[in-house]
């Protein structure tokens, strides 16, 4: 019986020791002050980031264009296979099957280089922009006075009231023009 009463007085203990804790803790970040951020709402929505969007899209659609061509040849030659193939000799059906499978893998190749080509291009668009971002997120909030900017996509809840999205694309639509015009 005595080292139960031991044992809850030790318990006790703990969780009064543990409150005090807490609450002291949450009255220190009574001084943080805290705003959330939309990144990628602020890097697309940016000037520089529209018109990256659109050198893109330019690109994309030039890829498209140039595999759509590639493909249509590639399935007439399929066609081709399956229709006069009974009736070709068997070094002819060879010789274009290997001609085929040529292709495929040429048109593979293509499509992998374009990727790169498009991730390249994308980095290449992002790469400004990201460099400019943090001293602009920086600057807003000390001039707002946060003391803590989290991004949106990592919060659960955030009132509208402290999303500093838009504020900071304006910034930064300011600070790239400046860096433009040097």
């Amino acid at each position: 019986m005595n080292v139960l009463k031991k044992l809850g007085s030790v318990i006790l203990a703990v969780v009064v020791l543990t409150a005090f804790s807490l609450s002291s803790g949450v009255a220190r970040a009574g001084n943080i002050s805290v705003a959330v951020l939309n990144m990628q709402e602020v890097v697309l929505g940016s000037d520089a980031g529209i018109a990256g969007r659109k050198i893109m899209e330019k690109k994309a659609r030039e890829l498209r264009e140039t595999f759509r061509a590639d493909g249509e040849a590639l399935a007439a030659l399929q066609k081709e296979i399956q229709k006069k193939s009974s009736v070709w000799s068997e070094e002819k059906k060879q010789e274009k099957v290997l001609e085929f499978q040529k292709k495929r893998r040429d048109l593979q190749l293509k499509q992998a280089d374009a990727k790169l080509e498009m991730k390249s291009l994308q980095d290449k668009q992002l790469a400004p922009i990201l460099k400019e971002l943090k001293p602009v997120v920086a600057e807003v909030a000390k001039k707002k006075g946060y003391t803590l900017i989290l991004p949106k996509s990592s919060v659960v809840y955030a009132a509208d009231s402290i999303d500093i999205s838009e504020e900071v694309t304006k910034a930064l639509n300011a600070r790239m023009k400046k860096s433009i015009n040097k």
